[in-house]
């Protein structure tokens, strides 16, 4: 037999038990009730003897299943940090640090911010589940670069999924960057519209290639910088969003991201204080799935950022 234990969160306080453990442990109703039935089920040490009873926060639900009946995907970590910004019964909104991988992926198996999630939100494995989506990223729409730090949202029931999926589809989503380049940019603002697909020669980077999809940045220049050598710090508006988007055409203009060790062309910047690409998701805005409303929010740059800026001379 395999032991699941869950601490109540506020999404289930007051649901009905049965409702429950379907969320949180992937299976049936029925399976549920002959859990139940069988004294299987336990709320905070005693068995559960009727399926209508209520949960409340902070409560220890304890179910013993069959192995076979685990669903595939990543353990709960709770050591993993990253900060929430927002949370409600449909979107939870996430401010994740720089250095932080958002999905289980070759290479990184433990330690991303799905694990960190599942620990805060049990219930998000059955959102994939119910959408058809990979187990290994529940409620995750669209992600960050391991080295990018800043806003994204994730989905936290089925309605919610299919909405933001939507809305990025037919680019409704509104996701802006702060970004530093090596080089003084030309004009004040501009766009970049090039197609992105994988490297021929190495397989594990992005490049600006014909047999790409489609893909369009807008940019706008914010401040000028000449010491320690000629910088351009920009706002960058993602109208796609394919894998490296920014940093793979901002190199191909000839102005590659500060500290980018991937796309750089073998420049840097003198001095460089920061040791991952400058580029910070700083707002996000979209349609709420569950009110209908515009939403939107906004992060602060980082220190580490911050410290570079600060290096600079205009």
């Amino acid at each position: 037999m395999t032991v699941l234990t869950v601490t109540v969160p506020a999404s289930l306080d007051g649901v009905r038990v049965d409702k429950a453990v379907a969320l949180v442990a992937d299976v049936s109703r029925s399976s549920v009730n002959t859990l139940i039935d069988e004294g299987r089920i336990t709320v905070d040490g005693g068995p559960v003897r009727s399926r209508s009873t209520a949960l409340h926060l902070g409560q220890e639900l304890r179910i013993d299943r069959a192995e076979e009946h685990l669903p595939v995907g990543p353990d709960p970590d709770a050591s993993v940090v990253f900060e929430v910004v927002h949370e409600d019964a449909e979107v939870i909104v996430v401010d994740k640090p720089a250095g932080l991988v958002v999905h289980p992926g070759a290479g990184h198996r433990t330690g991303t911010l799905v694990h960190g999630l599942l620990a805060r939100y049990p219930e998000l494995p059955a959102v994939a589940d119910a959408v058809g989506a990979d187990p290994d990223r529940p409620g995750i729409v669209h992600r960050l670069d391991r080295g990018t730090s800043g806003l994204m949202v994730v989905a936290r029931s089925p309605d919610a999924y299919r909405s933001l999926v939507a809305q990025l589809g037919e680019r409704e989503v509104s996701r802006n960057y702060r970004v530093l380049v090596l080089g003084s940019v030309e004009g004040e603002s501009g766009v970049v519209d090039a197609p992105v697909g994988r490297s021929v020669s190495s397989p594990t980077r992005m490049a600006v290639s014909r047999r790409g999809k489609e893909a369009r940045t807008r940019y706008r220049v914010e401040q000028r910088f000449s010491e320690p050598a000629p910088t351009t710090l920009m706002t960058a508006a993602l109208d796609t969003g394919r894998t490296h988007q920014i940093r793979v055409h901002l190199s191909a203009i000839g102005h590659p991201v500060v500290a980018d060790e991937v796309y750089s062309r073998g420049r840097s910047l003198p001095g460089a204080v920061i040791s991952r690409p400058f580029l910070h998701a700083y707002a996000l805005a979209f349609v709420h799935p569950g009110t209908g409303e515009q939403v939107s929010w906004t992060s602060e740059l980082p220190a580490d950022l911050r410290h570079q800026l600060a290096a600079l001379g205009e």
